[in-house]
């Protein structure tokens, strides 16, 4: 651990009211104040960044937190401009907090001639000073090995399951946790394990990136409620066949965990007109006025979570603790009662 007196936060523009909730986290376990360091992440007319910190950072144990979701190439330039100045500044050590890890979805060459951006995002982030990360559902496990500094990888699996049993009281024998697809098994095995219900898979296959030519429930889901679960959540057009291939398998009612709420273009409107009951997303990207009038979207906070995260690390402490739905029951107290 740094010898330093209390860990700093510092935000960009990508998800204010999350570091706002953060910060209060903190102030509740520290049982102090804890607030965002006071500095300025504006653009100048050409669109540039432009970062100026009013506090004195030198030696402190510093933590940026910013999704770098849409616009993902401003938000990316900002965590890494804030990072240089805090680095300029001789701050001690400097973690990203990235609840959305934006580019991770290209982490490999699905063909010829073609980047693998995540391995490009983490080495402009390793080169810009940052120590550390902590993050929330990377896109794909092996992102953590593109980096040549620790990377903390969170799960929202922990969190869903003590939703899920809230929630689906009474009736968790009736419950299937549903994959959208083969590469999302080990998710959806995960969460169905921590709420001890059946596991099904939807069997898709693309023609191209963005349509879905064709579906196939595996494993009984008949006079089932199912959930899906997956970790991003786009244009929401494979979320929204998926619900609809279930109900015509025979499931009674299906509901749907994200993790990364992206919902762009028409996603907001499919969901509301979809026959999926509710959809769970967390507040890792900020939701949009859409997405919070949206009348079956709910949203799960992760500001308990990223805190207590954060002052694991910044004490030296277990991270990994994180992973066990009875470690977060505490922290959630309140929101998830017996």
């Amino acid at each position: 651990m740094i010898d330093r007196s209390e860990p700093k936060l510092i935000s960009g523009n990508s998800n204010g009211p999350l570091a706002n909730a953060i910060a209060r986290r903190m102030s509740l376990h520290r049982g102090m104040s804890v607030s965002l360091v006071d500095a300025r992440v504006e653009r100048f007319n050409d669109g540039e960044v432009f970062v100026e910190v009013y506090e004195n950072v030198r030696g402190e144990d510093m933590f940026i937190i910013q999704s770098t979701s849409k616009p993902a190439n401003d938000h990316l330039m900002e965590l890494l401009i804030i990072a240089d100045a805090l680095k300029r500044s001789s701050a001690a050590r400097i973690t990203a907090v990235i609840p959305y890890f934006g580019y991770a979805r290209q982490d490999r060459r699905t063909k010829a001639r073609t980047p693998i951006s995540a391995k490009l995002v983490a080495n402009m982030i390793t080169q810009a000073g940052i120590e550390r990360i902590l993050t929330l559902d990377l896109h794909a496990a092996q992102i953590q090995g593109f980096f040549d500094i620790p990377v903390d990888n969170l799960y929202a699996a922990p969190v869903f399951a003590l939703d899920v049993k809230h929630n689906f009281r009474g009736r968790l024998q009736d419950v299937t946790i549903v994959s959208p697809d083969v590469g999302g098994v080990a998710r959806a095995r995960e969460l169905a394990k921590r709420v001890g219900c059946a596991l099904a898979i939807v069997d898709k296959r693309r023609e191209k990136p963005g349509e879905v030519a064709e579906m196939t429930v595996i494993g009984d889901v008949k006079g089932k409620t199912c959930i899906i679960v997956d970790d991003i959540c786009d244009t929401a057009g494979t979320l929204c066949k998926a619900a609809e291939v279930l109900m015509e398998a025979g499931a009674t009612e299906v509901h749907s965990y994200i993790t990364h709420g992206v919902l762009s273009g028409p996603a907001v409107g499919r969901i509301t007109n979809s026959v999926m009951k509710s959809l769970v997303i967390t507040d890792s990207i900020a939701p949009t006025e859409a997405v919070q009038a949206a009348p079956n979207i709910r949203i799960v906070p992760t500001a308990p979570m990223f805190a207590q995260g954060i002052l694991n690390t910044w004490k030296g402490t277990s991270v990994s603790s994180l992973f066990d739905t009875e470690t977060l029951m505490p922290i959630y107290e309140g929101l998830y009662s017996e």
